[in-house]
């Protein structure tokens, strides 16, 4: 299979590291331009670097902008008005008692996590269909469909986010635009290393709190291990070639079997 993405534009929010940084080191590697984008200038230049080492020729821009603010939204959009390819990567998790989760935060779970990419989605789709062709991802999570009872607020704005690429894929149906969510299962970030060692007692070794964290809050996987973040971009990468053109409207798991279904 070649995923050629050459002469193609590919923007990844919360792109600085993680799940994100893969993405567009993926779509780097497939021949896209990549834009990476999230709040910190810093990070952003290092996570070029990143990808420029990983990736010989890769053409990277980065654009400082909190996208889940109108405002950091109007930035990014000035700065690159067009792309070929959206990936809605950008999301805030953390583990909270259900009922002690205040309106305040659960209206900060949808602002990130689901109204950013309506936001996104509703800039660039327009010219993705009159080109008749593009991409759109949204990055969304085992949680969204196994809600989870220590951080609710979460698993039901990645439910949302589902429900967001359902909806724009029929708004995108016949154009040669696709939609598609990818439901990444418990993965290997430093968030994700921070939000293990909150839930699992002592202060053991990396590897033995993973371990632990699978056994007693993911029983469910049947990889029984963290996934790594290159496994959620190798499926984002496919999706977001010429490929996957058959494929939209869908949720396509890289779960790890955590989902116990049949289905994708």
């Amino acid at each position: 299979m070649r995923l050629d993405l050459s002469g193609k534009t590919a923007l990844v929010t919360g792109s600085s590291q993680g799940i994100g940084l893969a993405i567009a080191t993926g779509l780097a590697s497939a021949g896209a331009a990549v834009v990476l984008t999230a709040r910190g200038e810093g990070k952003l230049a290092a996570a070029a670097d990143e990808v420029r080492a990983a990736v010989e020729g890769a053409e990277v821009t980065t654009v400082a902008a909190d996208v889940s603010t109108d405002e950091g939204t109007a930035t990014l959009l000035a700065a690159v008005p067009d792309v070929d390819v959206l990936v809605n990567n950008l999301g805030v998790f953390g583990a909270q008692p259900a009922l002690e989760i205040p309106d305040d935060e659960w209206r900060r779970y949808f602002e990130v996590n689901v109204l950013t990419a309506v936001r996104l989605i509703r800039a660039y789709l327009p010219a993705m269909r009159d080109r008749g062709w593009g991409r759109v991802l949204q990055i969304a999570s085992d949680s969204a469909i196994v809600t989870p009872v220590e951080m609710i607020q979460y698993g039901v704005s990645k439910t949302a986010l589902l429900a967001v690429s359902r909806g724009f894929a029929k708004e995108a149906a016949g154009s040669g635009v696709t939609v598609n969510s990818v439901i990444a299962g418990p993965t290997h970030t430093g968030g994700v290393e921070d939000f293990v060692h909150s839930l699992v007692p002592g202060d053991l070794p990396w590897d033995e709190a993973q371990r632990e964290f699978m056994r007693v809050h993911r029983p469910q996987s049947l990889l029984q291990r963290l996934i790594e973040p290159e496994e959620i971009a190798n499926m984002v990468v496919y999706l977001a070639s010429p490929l996957a053109s058959a494929t939209t409207g869908g949720a396509v798991r890289v779960d790890g079997g955590y989902v116990d279904s049949i289905l994708p």
